[in-house]
């Protein structure tokens, strides 16, 4: 089996199904947290899909988009983590206990 072959039947139809279950897990989510997490994931499992399709077809502009799609999942990671942060200090700040 080629490496366009293994590409094409094994890997991509592995990370559509992995996205479609880390979709399940964004819309049923217990928390926010989980949810940002999981789209996180979702990013990440998108930039290997294009990556894929990228070598696949000889694309090299993909590969420039999945950095950039790297850079803004990361800088979002860090954004929520600062939010997340912040929100529990200001909740443990008014708290009575």
């Amino acid at each position: 089996m080629s490496l366009d072959q293994w590409i094409l039947y094994v890997i991509l139809p592995m990370m559509a199904l992995s996205m479609v279950l880390i979709t399940i897990r964004v819309l049923r989510g217990p928390s926010l947290m989980d949810r940002v997490v999981a789209l996180d994931l979702l990013v990440i499992v998108s930039i290997g899909g294009l990556s894929a399709y990228a070598v696949l077809y000889d694309m090299d502009v993909l590969i420039d988009i999945t950095l950039v799609l790297a850079l803004i999942a990361f800088l979002s990671s860090v954004g929520f983590a600062v939010y997340h942060m912040r929100s529990k200090k200001e909740k443990d700040r008014f708290d009575l206990h």
